[in-house]
């Protein structure tokens, strides 16, 4: 009792139910025990374990979300729908609209691409090639050929129209029909390259069309309509030949050229011209071409100095083209010779006594030191004899008519004197002073011309056009005093010039077989 009752080594219950822990002494005594430390109720290494518990846990539910999101098993029935499936969903069904919706905006542009198309084709209209308002004045303005398209003409050069252009806002030129007998039903159209007519045929490379109101026959007539052409090509630097022509008079397709003219354009362009009547192409099909230029007036419109370029080029084409020199003669000096050239018709505008014009120029060459006189028929002469004959020649004496087209094969300066029959002057119309233009353009020296006033009266006087066939193939005369006194005063004038050019002027109308000049 006394123990229990001592106060030194009685015990708090109200701590009895902790451990304490309590420090011995040497004393064998029930003695006072030493200061007890406070009680740890939560210990530091149950707070790790705790956070080590924890982590273990979500790493191995991220475990085992990556391990559902690799596989394409079905997830687990406990899960019905987990998270990563919704977004796997969403993702999926996001990208499938996208995609559908691509898909159908890009069929939809298709449809309206093809549809725009469709219309562009459909909406090729072809017209007339023969615009019939304006056949009282077919060859005015820009004539009745292609009427609803105006030409360009740059820097004096020819007057034409090139398809594609700006001025064709980019469409080709296309055509349809092969009629020999009515160009109103030969008719034309443009397009967009990507939108040709339905079933047309694409021609590559240049093509050449050109209209004539005359003929392509008469080597005159074919040269007027041709030579825009050769100066167009000159103005492009000669670039490159065309692949084709296509020829129309009145609007009617023509099969081809005059053989003179086709040598003329084998000569300058390098090749022989590929004439076009589309006879590979059904009867209701059209054609369309790459590139083309389309003429449908002659010289006029271009400046003089394009002119005599353009016959400058001609000039050296043919030369080298037949191998021709005209730097030197036969007798080897060109400067100290006349060369007179009679050149002669048979039948229509012939002369009456052609050995007696003969004769008055003869003696009047004889008398001009070192003239000589050549005597030609054209109808006699291949294509290059009549170049070598013009390239050989100073004066030329010669009725009016076709084979005075070549005079722009002779050398610059060189003179022209040309003949008549009766009633010309009062009914030929400008047409009879055509080679009269063809020497200011060429760059010769036309001497003037002899009319015949002898012969018979037209029995129709009222009317012009009966009087001109009348008179159009009439015979010449000659006035011995007048062709005397003429051929002596431009033989001189022309021995005279020729003294007086020098070398180095000269030299410049020689050919150069290596090339002909283009701009």
């Amino acid at each position: 009792m006394d123990r229990a009752s001592s106060p030194s080594c009685s015990v708090d219950i109200r701590t009895a139910s902790l451990p304490a822990i309590y420090t011995a002494t040497g004393s064998s005594k029930c003695s006072q025990p030493s200061a007890r430390p406070a009680a740890i109720p939560f210990s530091i290494y149950t707070a790790k374990l705790f956070v080590y518990v924890v982590s273990t846990c979500v790493l191995l539910f991220i475990l085992s979300q990556i391990s559902l999101l690799q596989s394409r098993s079905a997830p687990s029935p406990r899960w019905p729908l987990s998270l990563v499936r919704q977004w796997q969903k969403i993702i999926l069904d996001t990208t499938s609209s996208d995609v559908t919706l691509d898909s159908t905006a890009a069929a939809t542009k298709a449809s309206k691409v093809e549809d725009v198309d469709k219309r562009l084709r459909d909406a090729v209209t072809f017209l007339p090639l023969k615009d019939l308002r304006f056949a009282d004045r077919p060859a005015e303005g820009h004539t009745w050929f292609i009427s609803s398209l105006n030409d360009t003409s740059v820097g004096g050069g020819p007057q034409h129209m090139r398809f594609p252009s700006a001025s064709s806002k980019g469409r080709v030129l296309c055509l349809k029909g092969r009629h020999f007998h009515d160009g109103s039903w030969n008719s034309y159209a443009l397009a967009w390259p990507d939108a040709l007519p339905r079933d047309a045929t694409f021609m590559s490379g240049l093509t050449f069309v050109s209209y004539n109101h005359y003929d392509y026959g008469n080597i005159w007539h074919g040269l007027s309509t041709v030579f825009p052409f050769v100066a167009w090509h000159q103005g492009h630097s000669c670039r490159r030949p065309p692949e084709r022509w296509v020829l129309y008079h009145w609007g009617e397709l023509r099969p081809g050229m005059s053989p003179w003219l086709s040598k003329l354009m084998e000569a300058t362009f390098g090749k022989p011209p590929s004439v076009e009547v589309f006879d590979k192409i059904k009867e209701d099909g059209s054609v369309c071409f790459e590139d083309a230029v389309v003429t449908r007036h002659n010289e006029g419109g271009m400046s003089t100095e394009r002119r005599i370029e353009a016959y400058g080029l001609l000039r050296c084409s043919v030369r080298r083209y037949c191998n021709v020199s005209s730097e030197v003669d036969g007798d080897g000096n060109k400067v100290n010779t006349v060369r007179l050239t009679l050149f002669m018709r048979r039948g229509g505008r012939s002369f009456r006594n052609e050995s007696a014009v003969v004769g008055i120029f003869q003696r009047e060459c004889d008398k001009v030191e070192g003239c000589r006189l050549t005597l030609a028929h054209s109808d006699d002469l291949s294509f290059c004899d009549q170049v070598k004959l013009m390239s050989a020649t100073d004066v030329l004496a010669s009725p009016h008519g076709a084979q005075l087209t070549n005079i722009f094969m002779m050398d610059r300066n060189s003179s022209v004197m040309e003949f008549y029959p009766k009633g010309w002057l009062h009914y030929a119309g400008v047409g009879q002073y055509v080679y009269q233009w063809l020497s200011s353009w060429s760059g010769m020296s036309h001497q003037g011309a002899w009319r015949d006033p002898v012969g018979e009266d037209c029995p129709y006087p009222q009317d012009t056009a009966k009087c001109f066939d009348f008179y159009k193939n009439g015979l010449i005369g000659h006035n011995e005093t007048h062709f005397s006194e003429w051929a002596r005063k431009v033989l001189v004038e022309v021995k005279l010039r020729k003294i007086g050019d020098s070398v180095s002027k000269r030299k410049q109308d020689s050919i150069e077989i290596g090339g002909c000049a283009c701009n």
